[in-house]
């Protein structure tokens, strides 16, 4: 079946296999009374059904058995049992709740069964900042760093409706170009089959009647997707980039660009913490997402979409400058959009203690407000009584 055709029907089945089923895990969920229930840093107010990436998992699984024949390193045997240790870990966590620790243990030996893979093994930068080969050693720990950097970043920005699944949206549209670009056929597959379980997804999320989140269960797993289609493309050869509207050393920082909301929103969330010396994982309202809403006013659907629109433009913009920029220049102004994004957001920043003071202070303010505004108004009465 020519590549066209097996996309279709990738995308259709992938789209109908989690539409026609989340339905089912709402249920489930809503009679096991498994739902997310509220807690002062949620953004949602009322309990909720959960485990939405239950049918992620399983729609993966069916998808990569059918397309199994067009991996040339036997790749989709690699990436199973990751998916699954993933799946596993997230259900746990959504149903009992694990430490940062067992949860980072589980992404570290998931993404190991990746690594050993010779078709993601990364054995040039190809003159990013004039780096070239690699040693294998560097390229597991750099390779390691990166999977795990970024299944931690997107599941930290699964926070309101239809973020998450905006932002992997947008991802896997360009990975799946890239791939189908690439000729790795396998790849933009993988792609379009998790883009079809977002699609179906994001309807259930940001409604009000059959709302359901992704849970850990979701996030995990798309997050490990997305950390295996950018290790491939950063593991391509250099011929397969002559195809790809940048040029060879900067495809670094077009993965960077790609990946742009998790990671920045990631770190500003991190030196936070770490500024108001708590724990890199202890939760908090101090995600951009929050601060749009917190801050700005903005609803759920408002603030994913200008987030989702901000990540499609900016790796647009990217692959335009990366076309002809120097690799020098174009981290130069990387650097100079963090540091300008970073100097926006700084001033929006909280803890819950601090929360808690500004709606006390609120509604003292407010007290006092009413209580001189009542006498005058008393007293205006009397007077106009007086006076008739």
């Amino acid at each position: 079946m020519f590549f066209l055709e097996t996309a279709i029907s990738v995308f259709i089945g992938s789209f109908l296999l989690t539409y026609l089923t989340i339905p089912k895990i709402i249920k489930i969920v809503e009679y096991k009374r498994l739902m997310d229930d509220p807690n002062k840093r949620s953004s949602h107010s009322s309990k909720t059904p959960t485990l939405g990436g239950v049918s992620f998992y399983y729609t993966l699984v069916f998808v990569l058995f059918f397309i199994h024949g067009r991996d040339l390193m036997d790749e989709a045997i690699y990436i199973i049992p990751g998916l699954t240790i993933l799946f596993m870990t997230g259900l746990k966590d959504d149903l009992v709740v694990i430490s940062p620790g067992a949860k980072l243990i589980a992404q570290v030996i998931a993404v190991a069964f990746i690594l050993v893979n010779p078709s993601f093994t990364i054995h040039s930068f190809n003159g990013f900042l004039n780096v070239y080969e690699i040693p294998y050693y560097l390229y597991l720990i750099i390779a390691g760093f990166i999977m795990v950097t970024i299944i931690n970043s997107y599941n930290l920005i699964d926070g309101i409706d239809g973020l998450a699944s905006i932002v992997g949206i947008v991802i896997l549209m360009i990975y799946t170009t890239i791939f189908y670009t690439t000729g790795e056929f396998f790849f933009a597959l993988i792609s379009i089959s998790l883009n079809a379980c977002l699609l179906a997804f994001f309807g259930f999320n940001i409604s009000s009647e059959r709302k359901i989140f992704m849970g850990d269960t979701g996030s995990l797993i798309v997050g490990f997707v997305i950390s295996v289609l950018t290790l491939k493309f950063l593991a391509l050869t250099p011929d397969a980039y002559d195809g790809l509207p940048f040029l060879l050393e900067n495809a670094p920082l077009i993965a960077i660009s790609i990946l742009i909301v998790p990671l920045f929103d990631t770190a500003r969330v991190f030196a936070i913490r770490i500024a108001n010396k708590k724990g890199p994982f202890s939760p908090d309202r101090n995600h951009t997402h929050h601060v749009l809403i917190d801050f700005w006013g903005l609803s759920h659907k408002q603030a994913s979409f200008i987030i989702g629109c901000f990540n499609l433009v900016f790796v647009v913009l990217f692959i335009v400058l990366g076309s002809k920029a120097e690799n020098l220049g174009m981290v130069i102004f990387l650097i100079s959009a963090v540091i300008i994004l970073a100097y926006i957001f700084f001033k929006y920043n909280y803890n819950f203690t601090t929360l808690k003071q500004k709606i006390l202070l609120k509604r003292k303010v407010g007290q006092i407000k009413s209580s001189i505004e009542n006498p005058k108004k008393e007293k205006s009465k009397k007077n106009s009584k007086r006076d008739i």
